[in-house]
């Protein structure tokens, strides 16, 4: 039986075959379509990872180029594995020379398990490193660590002799080398690192984070002047024999510090040589009795004041006894001396009796306070000494401050002081950074008349008074000179003296302020044996001062005409004893009131010394 199956109208036999391949081709056609549709697909696909990987490392590269600023320290990858911090930025001079910078090195370490013969390896380590010492390679080799470093920061060179060694287990390590490449120039200033690059002293301590950051610091410092000055510290040091010395210019406009020195120095490449007595700064560290550079501010104090003038007189004719103790001149008149007198002839006696009459101690305390005098210095430099001043402030204290002796403070404090009674009255803390037109502006200290008057008799003593050796031909240089003795248990040393002198120029608008000054000098057969601060220190001012007019090519000015120089073009009139003021009472019974303590320091004074001396100044 068959079964029969219904279907739709038939269709030619020849059309289907066509007709199927007008729609959809032959089968392997179809085939072939298909995979070169599956190509584009995988194409589009691969371009388009591609790009986006493309994008992604632009990106990267943007950010890391362009936003890292307050970001994380980028990361580079070390040699045989491991990561290292950023490149440490520049510490650069106010004109962009580079005082200390970092340098790719490399470091070798070893692994102790992984070494075959630690006595072989110790002999060829040294071989190649023959600054170490076999023994004691060996015996650290041969304990019981699986990390020991080789050496850090190797050359070169040493490189690539322990790299031939060709000893298992012993590695490099890719890191930074901190490197000085002005030497011991300006070394007080720019400080040193550690061997793994942190600050440890100057501006490299106190801006550690800004330069781990990758932030360049531009000094004020310019390294031209700074090489002058510390030239002529060396000289100064072996000329007078002295045991030290430190120098400051400055800048009375702005505060800023152009060169800043201190004797003895160091080589921040040569960090392991340093000793305690090369790092101490002087300049910012040292804390001594200023002597009678201190009749600056004095001066200056009672002019404020409106009840003296530069004609005001004082009775200078004796000496003034205190207990066991003599308040002296070194340049005695025995007479009555006006204030510019009192200035120039570096009169103790007018100056004490001066700080009396006219301020008293409150006033006097609180005058000295005002211009900083009483704490520590605000600046980029971590190494700042305190102040050291009486723990009560009477009488006896006015009257030897006056002329610089009962209070200790760094010759920092006392080029930043000077600075403001001459530029006006605006005070200006110092900075060792350049600064810009949004820096912290100055204050006023003293009335702008007064550091008018101030300019006169500085440029007088220096015409006709203590400062004459320092005296610029044609350039109007000021100045004052001061010779304190070194206290010591019970009194002081007179052989041990601190003999400075502040010099500025030019007194119609000063401009720039340079401090010297020498710790124990020796007389000579050219100073007549004498150590003062006008024979030893002031010649050094005026060599500073000739540099400073050469580098920045001052040329000599007219500056007789100038009003505020009037003064110091004329001879002092002397005053008839008629005109004399009353003879301040000075005697004080009982003992000499206790002052605070100041504890040695190594490189600064120790002032144990009483309230009230005789003394012998400038």
């Amino acid at each position: 039986m068959r079964w029969w199956r219904k279907s739709g109208p038939p269709e030619p036999a020849a059309a289907t075959p066509a007709a199927a391949g007008v729609r959809y081709g032959s089968e392997k056609e179809r085939l072939k379509g298909d995979a070169q549709e599956t190509a584009r697909q995988r194409l589009v696909v691969t371009s388009a990872i591609f790009v986006m990987a493309f994008c992604a490392v632009g990106l990267r590269m943007g950010y890391v180029s362009l936003l890292r600023d307050g970001a994380e320290p980028t990361q580079r990858v070390a040699a045989r594995g491991g990561s290292i911090q950023s490149e440490r930025a520049d510490i650069v001079d106010r004109n962009g020379v580079v005082f200390a910078t970092s340098v790719p090195v490399m470091s070798a370490f070893v692994n102790p398990h992984l070494l075959l013969d630690t006595a072989e390896a110790a002999r060829k380590i040294v071989s190649a490193l023959p600054e170490l010492k076999y023994e004691e390679l060996k015996e650290k080799l041969d304990a019981d660590k699986s990390f020991l470093w080789i050496k850090r920061g190797l050359s070169p060179r040493e490189h690539f002799l322990v790299n031939r060694l060709g000893i298992p287990g012993l590695e490099f390590q890719a890191e930074e080398r901190r490197i000085y490449p002005q030497g011991t120039t300006g070394a007080h200033i720019v400080g040193y690192d550690s061997i793994d690059n942190a600050g440890l002293a100057g501006v490299e301590r106190y801006f550690d984070q800004r330069l781990q950051s990758g932030e360049t610091v531009q000094l004020s410092i310019d390294l031209r002047l700074q090489r002058m000055v510390e030239d002529e510290l060396v000289k100064a040091v072996k000329k007078f024999s002295a045991i030290g010395a430190t120098a400051v210019v400055m800048d009375v406009t702005n505060g800023e510090v152009l060169a800043m020195a201190s004797l003895p120095t160091y080589d921040a490449n040569k960090a392991k040589t340093i000793t305690n007595e090369a790092l101490f700064n002087r300049a910012t560290l040292g804390v001594y009795e200023q002597g009678s550079t201190f009749k600056i501010f004095n001066t200056a104090m009672a002019l404020d004041t409106g009840k003296v003038t530069l004609s005001s007189v004082f009775d200078a004719s004796s000496p003034i006894k205190i207990d066991r103790f003599t308040i002296n001149d070194d340049h005695a008149q025995r007479r009555p001396l006006t204030v510019s007198e009192t200035f120039t002839y570096s009169s103790n006696i007018a100056s004490a009796k001066m700080a009396v009459d006219v301020m008293g101690p409150e006033a006097q305390k609180a005058f000295f306070d005002k211009i900083g005098f009483l704490k520590p210095l605000s600046t980029q430099l971590p190494e700042l000494a305190a102040p050291l001043w009486p723990r009560h402030w009477v009488k006896i204290n006015t009257m030897t401050i006056a002329y610089g002796h009962g209070i200790s403070v760094t010759p920092l404090h006392l080029a930043t002081g000077a600075a403001a009674m001459v530029n006006g009255g605006i005070l200006y803390p110092p900075s060792f950074v350049k600064r810009t037109a949004a820096s912290e502006p100055g204050r006023r200290v003293i009335q702008a008349k007064t550091s008018q008057m101030m300019r006169q008799v500085l440029r007088l003593n220096v015409i006709q008074g203590t400062g004459k050796n320092a005296d610029v031909k044609n350039y109007e240089v000021g100045g004052k000179t001061g010779t304190a003795e070194k206290p010591s248990r019970g009194g002081y040393r007179q052989k041990a003296l601190i003999s400075s002198f502040v010099g500025m120029f030019p007194m119609s608008e000063p401009k720039f302020l340079i401090v010297v000054s020498l710790d124990e000098p020796h007389g000579t057969a050219e100073t007549g044996g004498y150590a003062t601060g006008g024979m030893v220190s002031a010649p050094s001012v005026k060599t500073i001062i000739e540099n400073i007019v050469s580098l920045y090519g001052i040329l000599p000015g007219d500056w007789s005409s100038q009003t505020p120089l009037e003064i110091a073009s004329t001879p002092i009139a002397i005053p008839q004893p008629a005109a004399a003021a009353p003879v301040v009472a000075a005697t004080v019974r009982g003992r000499v009131p206790e002052r605070k303590a100041l504890p040695a320091r190594a490189g600064g004074q120790a002032a144990t010394a009483p309230g009230v001396r005789r003394v012998a100044a400038e």
